[in-house]
């Protein structure tokens, strides 16, 4: 599958039924600039700081998911899944601990990754592949997930379908050279 096709697959070309109105942004990297080595798993391995605006009044759960589409895999590479987040929430700090249950935001929880641990997994595409794409996406929900456990991509997909009200997304970049 070419690059541009399994950028088409990510979860938010996927749910294309919402408009792109919440603004994400990060203090660690802009729109289309390299996430530093501190946020990869070539370095600490962190999950960056991200805030949000523009979650409609209507908003009942936030979901976040980071992929990378440019990954040698079939599909885009999971890189995190964090759900049950307050609608109110603006924002996730900088390390947010590698658990299923967060502390911060009170109430949001996280999945498992490609690697099948929960939290967030860091950028680490293989050396001389060129430029990976991480793409966090954050989507508010009509609804909260129907959802038991740790779901995955695909249980999410058809728990979140039908029922996203905005989305948005930071799109950060990441290159392993020798």
């Amino acid at each position: 599958m070419a690059i541009v096709d399994k950028a088409e697959a990510n979860l938010g070309r996927m749910l294309k039924q919402a408009q792109k109105t919440i603004a994400v942004s990060s203090a660690a990297f802009g729109p289309g600039k390299p996430i530093p080595r501190k946020y990869t798993q070539d370095e600490q391995g962190v999950s960056p700081p991200l805030r949000w605006t523009g979650v409609p009044s209507g908003a009942r759960e936030l979901v976040l998911v980071c992929e990378d589409p440019d990954a040698p895999t079939p599909q885009p590479c999971l890189h995190w899944i964090m759900y049950k987040i307050p609608p109110q929430a603006d924002s996730l700090p900088e390390n947010v601990p590698q658990r299923a249950e967060v502390g911060n935001p009170v109430g949001a929880r996280q999945s498992k990754n490609y690697a099948g641990k929960e939290g967030y997994l860091g950028p680490r595409p293989p050396i001389g592949h060129g430029v990976h794409r991480y793409f966090f996406q954050l989507f508010a929900l009509d609804q909260p997930l129907a959802v038991t456990g740790s779901p995955d991509k695909n249980q999410l997909l058809k728990a979140m379908q039908g029922h996203v009200l905005a989305q948005g997304e930071l799109i950060g970049t990441y290159e392993r050279v020798a």
